[in-house]
């Protein structure tokens, strides 16, 4: 009884690590330029993280029984200070799951943190571009459609989302690194309440992708950006969807806490667009 007393409490504790997202850094010696910070413990208050040097993506299996072959780059909002990544990260994660896509919640570096040596205009443009590589890099190892990986935003992640859409990098076949062989690039993007960061102030590129805009009309200062880009996208004749709710404000996240109707089926539009645009659909050859 003293032996199965001392092992339980240990089994638990393993099948508990077990269950943990997997968690990868973009970098296997750190960020370029900042590899001595890559050691730099982040700071966790509730859901939300500060203080990220070491940029990572977490990890989101659909399961087996319902995966498609579809993944989605998953960027909290939080104001380039701190990431929302519980409400803007994980509950989108586990969502998506359900549909059968595969996501993964990107950690970038914050350059509006107090004391932060990073640069709004390349840091987490940086680290959205990696993510999408490494994701695309290892598509055979979670079993994804290499061209249906997309990128989704809330709020400022929703500017990282237009500082990779617009920016798309090809790969370079002769890196050293295997991972920048693979495309930077989108197949689809999903904006939530974005800031205007990130939008081209000219037409946007010819081959962008699909896009899913939502925002809530007395979000005053957020409006405007999806405006914007929807008119870009009409000027460039490519599949556009937005929906403009009239009250919701801004940080609703999935809208579970809203008292609105609205904003809590938001995520049914997403789902029904995701649908729709034929990214759930499984792919050839895909388990």
């Amino acid at each position: 009884m003293k032996y199965l007393a001392f092992l339980l409490p240990l089994v638990l504790h393993c099948t508990l690590r077990a269950e943990e997202p997997l968690v990868i850094h973009l970098w296997e010696k750190g960020a370029p330029g900042f590899e001595k910070l890559r050691d730099e413990p982040e700071v966790i208050k509730g859901t939300s993280v500060t203080h990220v040097n070491n940029p990572s993506i977490t990890v989101f299996p659909a399961p087996k029984d319902k995966a498609n072959g579809a993944a989605v780059l998953i960027v909290p909002g939080g104001g380039h200070r701190q990431l929302g990544f519980g409400g803007e990260g994980v509950e989108p994660a586990k969502l998506l799951n359900n549909l059968g896509v595969t996501c993964f919640v990107l950690k970038h570096r914050l350059p509006r943190e107090e004391g932060s040596p990073y640069s709004l205009d390349i840091h987490p443009r940086q680290d959205g571009q990696r993510a999408m590589r490494v994701i695309r890099s290892r598509a055979a190892e979670w079993s994804l459609d290499p061209k249906r990986i997309g990128i989704l935003g809330f709020s400022a992640g929703g500017e990282v989302v237009a500082m990779v859409v617009y920016s798309p990098t090809a790969g370079d076949p002769a890196a050293a690194d295997p991972i920048d062989h693979a495309s930077s690039r989108a197949d689809f993007q999903i904006s939530i309440y974005p800031g205007p960061l990130g939008v081209p102030a000219g037409p946007i590129p010819a081959d962008s992708p699909p896009a899913f805009f939502l925002v809530a009309n007395d979000d005053t200062s957020h409006v405007k950006p999806i405006l914007d880009q929807l008119a870009k996208y009409e000027d460039a004749k490519l599949p556009v969807e937005v929906h403009l709710y009239a009250k919701g404000a801004h940080g609703f996240g999935m809208g579970t806490r809203s008292k609105l109707a609205s904003i809590k089926t938001w995520t049914q539009r997403m789902s029904d667009w995701l649908a729709d645009s034929g990214f759930l659909g499984k792919a050839g050859g895909v388990k």
